[in-house]
């Protein structure tokens, strides 16, 4: 397991400590587990604009355009 040590302003460090102690969790496992929502936010983003060429020539420009063909 790898250590990554980040320094925090008081005020983030006190939003992460109340919502650490709110939720039963340290703040590292809060940490981890925002990081690894950012981490799949990114990723999905990425493939997003990977795909997106693919998508606009089959004429998918909205959610609804996918969904009808899929139907």
């Amino acid at each position: 397991m790898g250590t990554l040590t980040i320094c925090l302003d008081d005020k983030l460090d006190r939003e992460l400590a109340r919502l650490a102690k709110q939720t039963g969790r340290t703040k590292s496992e809060v940490a981890r587990e925002a990081l690894r929502r950012q981490l799949l936010i990114q990723r999905f983003r990425s493939l997003r604009l990977e795909i997106m060429p693919y998508a606009e020539a089959a004429g998918w420009l909205t959610d609804e355009d996918v969904f009808r063909d899929v139907s």
